[in-house]
């Protein structure tokens, strides 16, 4: 899952990509790539973001959706927790609806069961704005699986089935250093819910702490993460340097 993001203030991008052509372009290139599925998003959510308006967001996200849907030739993610954003997407050509907040909006149940369109419920701990403040969990990784869990039943109970849904841990959405590394090591446990896992580790300020390296070009450590991830069993990996990550992941499937 190659990262389209429309916006000026994204934690490692903000404001390469910030207008349609731009937006569209960098798809393109991703798919040429060997990118599988283009995820747009229009609003930040790293670490202490700023708000972005309903109609800001939409602005953004629209018409590069309306563009690559005719071109790409790839499923398109709407990353977006706004249901008004995920019924425009759906509309203007999005097949997948990536959720920071798992559907929990009100209204956002109610969207996605209506549309065709696939779902992934991600798990963070309080909201972008505050989420690394102090997170705190007993056992992360049975409150995080306990979690997807409950957001995989809300759907079911709505309409949505399960074969539309895939699960993301939320790796640095609410979680300290420890915590991510916990949940990376045992994703046996989160696989064992029953879908498949989205894992997005590209470029997360988890690998900078370990590294001690610059959080905007730690390759190296992304792509570690995603070669752990997907031997690990992570069916979807979303980053930002995809030719990178997938002759990596080339050589993971060549072993398994």
């Amino acid at each position: 899952m190659g990262i389209v993001n429309v916006t000026p203030d994204s934690f490692s991008d903000g404001g390469k990509y910030d207008t349609t052509e731009k937006a569209v372009e960098h798809g393109l290139q991703l798919v040429a790539e060997g990118a599988d599925i283009l995820d747009i998003g229009g609003e930040s959510t790293r670490p202490g973001a700023t708000p972005v308006s309903l109609q800001d967001e939409l602005a953004r996200v629209v018409p590069v959706i309306e563009q690559l849907s005719k071109v790409a030739g790839v499923p398109l993610s709407i990353d977006t927790y706004k249901p008004e954003v995920m019924r425009a997407a759906i509309a203007a050509g999005a097949d997948i609806v990536n959720d920071v907040r798992a559907l929990q909006e009100p209204g956002a149940l109610e969207i996605v069961a209506a549309s065709r369109a696939g779902v992934c419920l991600m798990h963070m701990q309080g909201m972008p704005q505050n989420m690394q403040a102090d997170p705190q969990y007993d056992d992360v990784v049975v409150e995080v699986n306990a979690f997807l869990k409950q957001r995989l039943a809300a759907a079911e109970a709505a309409g949505i089935g399960r074969e539309r849904v895939v699960l993301d841990p939320g790796f640095g959405f609410g979680k300290k250093t420890e915590h991510n590394l916990q949940l990376l090591q045992q994703l046996d446990k989160t696989l064992a819910i029953g879908r498949p896992l989205l894992v997005g580790l590209s470029r997360k300020s988890v690998l900078g702490q370990i590294t001690g390296g610059d959080v905007y070009v730690h390759l190296h450590a992304s792509l570690a993460a995603s070669v752990i991830s997907a031997m690990k069993g992570a069916r979807i990996v979303r980053v930002h340097d995809v030719k990178a990550t997938v002759d990596a992941l080339k050589v993971v499937a060549a072993v398994l």
